[in-house]
């Protein structure tokens, strides 16, 4: 199963991590997030990262999901990358981290894919108007 290590700033990750709970009606396995703080020594982060990924990889590998590309949780996140073993993509949303553990029982290859994927279709325009010709 692939492990799923999300790397935000706090307190995104947590919030994440509860949302997921209520979905799925209980705690996940192999999944963590660290909540990065501002001004939070970088070495520090990076130590954590380390220490979640190795507690959160059953052997199938990891993939890490950061909020913003270019802020200080991605930034982190460049060190950790090990293609094919630990995978890094930005942009989290429900929908995203949704996808990436119902598929975690596939590759990583697919599990990036899949959470990719659901972060596109996720992204739509709700829209309550009434249309001409509905009811």
């Amino acid at each position: 199963m692939v492990g799923i290590l999300l790397m935000t700033h706090a307190p995104l990750g947590e919030a994440f991590i509860t949302a997921v709970s209520h979905v799925f009606r209980g705690p996940v396995d192999h999944f963590e997030a660290i909540d990065v703080q501002p001004d939070q020594d970088l070495g520090e982060v990076n130590r954590l990262a380390r220490d979640a990924i190795q507690r959160v990889d059953d052997g199938d590998g990891v993939l890490v999901i950061t909020d913003i590309k270019g802020g200080t949780p991605s930034n982190c996140c460049d060190a950790l990358t090990s293609p094919g073993h630990v995978e890094v993509i930005a942009g989290i949303s429900l929908p995203m981290l949704l996808r990436a553990i119902t598929y975690r029982r596939d590759t990583l290859d697919v599990v990036v894919e899949m959470a990719l994927a659901g972060a596109q279709n996720g992204a739509v325009r709700v829209d309550n108007r009434i249309r001409v010709g509905s009811v």
